[in-house]
């Protein structure tokens, strides 16, 4: 939603302004400018990047553009996850939740979660560290640096396609100023011509710099902001449920452990305790 405001506001206000102002919006109409700038940033994106940032940044564009791909719900959902797992596991052992860990789209907890189980980053993360909780004796100092360690890695996997946008948006004016600067090579070519047809030629290369610093700036460089929100949204996640084993390896009970685990989330998503405890009860 406010992504489509946001477009709605740049566009009015750049149309508007210019039109006021006795400006022709059919002059700004210059498909091979756009060729030129658009298709030269597109090209050095898959140049720059690998196989796995350009399709990760594929997939992450919808939640930009969309909004967070979390939600106090899905948050709801992981804390009655880890707080069921380690219920279970005071109640009947460490060894108990084995089974589940080892295949959680069979596992009566996870099952439980369907939105958690398209998450596969996440429950690999999950099952991952509550494995070496059940088939090790590491205490819980080492378990949460081994769990920085990780959470560090993702942080950088996950911030890729944000970086990787950055780097096109800072790219984008110089590929203007090359549309332009082709621009007046075509107008060159045509001195000695019709004086309208070299004004309509200049208004052409000086279309191309306005369109990347405005494409840049106005479009780009936000959503590379937009991907950044999605990837910190999503390490919240990895941060939820370092707190809650750590917690856990210390001895703490499930709900202590889901509440240390409620305390790391933002405070626009994070569930109040007494939406967590009626969530918990209500499972």
């Amino acid at each position: 939603m406010l992504f489509a405001v946001g477009v709605l506001v740049v566009l009015g206000s750049v149309a508007g302004g210019y039109i006021w102002h006795g400006g022709i919006l059919g002059v700004l109409w210059q498909p091979a400018e756009f060729l030129i700038i658009l298709g030269a940033a597109f090209g050095a994106f898959l140049i720059s990047n690998s196989m796995h940032t350009v399709m990760a940044t594929a997939k992450n564009l919808p939640a930009a553009i969309m909004g967070q791909s979390t939600s106090q719900k899905l948050y709801l959902d992981l804390l009655g996850l880890l707080f069921d797992i380690f219920n279970k596991a005071r109640r009947e052992g460490m060894m108990s939740i084995e089974a589940d860990i080892e295949s959680p789209a069979e596992s009566g907890v996870f099952t439980r979660y369907p939105s958690l189980l398209k998450n596969q980053r996440i429950i690999e993360f999950l099952t991952d560290n509550l494995r070496i909780m059940t088939t090790s004796n590491l205490a819980p100092h080492e378990i949460e640096a081994m769990i920085d360690t990780e959470i560090e890695t993702q942080m950088h996997e996950l911030t890729e396609p944000s970086h990787a946008i950055t780097r096109i948006a800072d790219g984008l004016p110089a590929f203007g100023i090359v549309a332009a600067v082709l621009g007046i090579v075509i107008t060159m070519q045509k001195l000695g011509g019709p004086p309208d047809a070299l004004g309509k030629s200049v208004a052409a290369a000086l279309v191309g710099t306005f369109v990347g610093i405005f494409i840049a700036y106005s479009f780009v460089g936000p959503m590379a902001s937009r991907l950044a929100e999605v990837a910190h949204a999503e390490i919240k996640m990895f941060e939820c449920i370092k707190a809650a084993i750590v917690a856990t390896s210390n001895g703490l009970p499930p709900q202590l452990a889901v509440e240390f685990a409620r305390k790391t989330l933002f405070s626009g998503e994070r569930p109040s305790f007494a939406q967590l405890d009626e969530h918990i009860r209500t499972r």
